[in-house]
């Protein structure tokens, strides 16, 4: 299940895998769910944001995983 998970985290992250924090997709998804700046968001924010929200991403990740196999 862990495996579905990460290939979709990677298909998000395209264009941006060694640098996800730049990426354009992912900075609007946070702004749209926390209300953070998009312009604002650095890596350590970033980052920062992941790891405090790591079990909702996951449950998020999860999900899509499910339905993109439908």
């Amino acid at each position: 299940m862990i495996f579905r998970e990460l290939a979709v985290a990677w298909r998000l992250a395209k264009g941006y895998r060694l640098h996800p924090w730049d990426s354009p997709y992912l900075r609007w998804r946070i702004e749209t769910w926390s209300g953070l700046h998009a312009e604002t968001i650095t890596r350590e924010l970033f980052l920062r944001f992941v790891w405090q929200h790591r079990g909702e991403l996951r449950r998020y990740l999860r999900w899509a995983a499910d339905a993109g196999g439908r």
